[in-house]
Formats: structure tokens, sequence, C-alpha cells
């Protein structure tokens, strides 16, 4: 007797074994975990076999799960091909992309852009946060891809960028000069401990004129030159720019930019998407090293 294999069934073992678990891949695929649970067990029993091995500590794949998954990311694929060419019908749906406040410009306004011409019926929408709170909601299945800053590469992280970390004050500014240093961060953002540490290491005296909630509130205090901040370079609003402190001023890292979800276990769109913003996180190393010759 044949027996025919679901592709809604094979959809849902790929994204689990590619996310990780049944709570991200439900995320995903816009399904309940229930749903995606009973579609894996559904999948088990018609192959008569477990794909999954279930622990305290996680889900992973069965010898048997592994095998399968080379097949079913080939018929996935080739099914959406099918469907895509014959129909000749437009991809509709809607992906969630989060990405830090401070490095949506200017990159992503143009990733978004051409990803719209080529994909002018799925909806994007884009959800600015801190890195923490990004890589929480993407834990939990409420977003398809995120873009993050940190020192090092997460689990599951692609590092497709790295840019400098680098001091910013108002324009013509003086704050830099003044000790202690004021510094204004937003509470959550995780280059207040990185600056912290750069400036305990080099034992210069500093106090922090806001601790906010609000990223507006820290441009307007560091643009009326009443502190200094930090940022990826390159990313420094047009009335703000870098400190050139000869070396009063310790220097900073190098932070990692990370994207998590781009690895094409969801809709074709989504890992197209995801192709855009690596190109378009090749583009800042450039700008910044001009900005940095130019200063």
């Amino acid at each position: 007797m044949i027996r025919n294999l679901d592709m809604t069934t094979l959809r849902s073992f790929v994204a689990v074994a590619d996310s990780g678990g049944i709570t991200r891949a439900a995320g995903f695929l816009h399904l309940t975990q229930s749903a995606v649970s009973m579609q894996i067990k559904r999948l088990e029993d018609l192959l008569g076999m477990d794909l999954l091995e279930r622990s305290g500590r996680g889900i992973s794949l069965t010898a048997s799960g592994e095998q399968l998954l080379a097949y079913a990311r080939r018929m996935v694929a080739l099914n959406d091909e099918v469907m895509a060419r014959l129909t000749d019908q437009a991809f509709e749906g809607e992906v969630s992309l989060g990405v830090p406040h401070d490095i949506v410009h200017p990159v992503v306004p143009q990733v978004l852009q051409r990803f719209n011409a080529s994909f002018p019926r799925v909806k994007v929408n884009l959800v600015t946060s801190n890195t923490r709170e990004l890589r929480a909601a993407f834990a939990r299945g409420a977003h398809d891809l995120i873009v993050t800053t940190e020192a090092g590469a997460g689990d599951g992280a692609e590092t497709i960028h790295e840019m400098p970390l680098r001091w910013v004050g108002a324009r013509d500014g003086s704050a830099w000069r003044h000790r202690p240093l004021r510094l204004a961060f937003c509470r959550n953002c995780s280059f207040l401990p990185v600056a912290r540490a750069a400036l305990d290491d080099a034992g210069a005296n500093w106090d922090m004129a806001l601790d906010s909630d609000s990223d507006r509130t820290v441009e307007a205090t560091i643009s009326a030159d009443l502190a200094v901040g930090v940022l990826l370079e390159g990313t420094q609003p047009s009335h703000q720019e870098l400190i050139d402190h000869g070396g009063t001023l310790p220097d900073l890292p190098v932070q990692m930019i990370n994207l998590y979800g781009g690895r094409g276990f969801g809709a074709p769109y989504v890992e197209e998407l995801a192709g855009l913003i690596r190109q378009g996180f090749a583009g800042p190393r450039v700008l910044s090293r001009r900005m940095a010759a130019a200063g």
C-alpha cells in the first residue's frame, strides 16, 4: 500500500528541527504549539518511527529524524517552487522583523524597499527594541528574523557584520572634556555596561546624566552637549559626531551584528529578506571607514 507524505507535516518538522523546539516553530509557522505537536505526531505515526527525542533539556532529532530532515528540506523547497512557478501567483504572507533602534538606519529602510519591490504582497512587521528583548521575543517565536548587536555570537546566531563602538557627542561639543564624564543612555542599552567597564578600567570618573527609557530623550540630551553616549560607528545622527578625543577617553570594543532565524525553514520570502539584510549590512563597513577618514 502506497503511503503519501503530507507537506504540512513535513514543513512543521523542518521548522521544529531548525528552530530547536515546538514553541519557536509554532511562532514562525503562525500555528499553536498543540497544532505543531499534532502534526509531528501524525508524521511519526505515518512513518512508524520516532523523529524527535524529548527530554527536560529540550528537543533533538533521532537518527531517523536526521535522515528524514534532508529529504524534508528538499521536498518542501520543491513544493514551494512548483506552486510559485505553475500557479504564477505572487507570494502572500507576513513576516516579523526585529531590529535594535540604533541600527535601523540606514540599512533597514533600504532593505525593506528592495524586499517590497520583489514581494509587494508580503507584509513586513518591523519591530524596534533592544537586543535583550528581541532575543526573548525570538525565543517565544514572536519574530521570524531578528538582528542584534552583541559582544559575541549567541546560540543560533549568524554574524553578518562587525562595527566598532565609538563615543559620540554634540557637534563641536565639549561635554567629553568635563570630569566626571556625564553619560546619557537608555536604561536597557547593552552599550551602557560596556562604556562603564571601559571607563572603570581606565580609572576615569563618570556619572549618569540621564537614565531613561526614551531613545529620543537620550538623543536630545547628547545633542544639547549635556552628556556623551556610545553608538556604533556610522549610526550617529546628523546632529551628533564621533568624538575625536585624542586618547583621553578609553577605546571601546567591536560589536557583532548578528542575524537570527535566516536559515530558510520558513516561507521562501523569509530567507529572501534574510539575504537582503546580509547584503545591506555589508555596506556600513565602507561607510564607517569613510566617515572615520573624514573625521
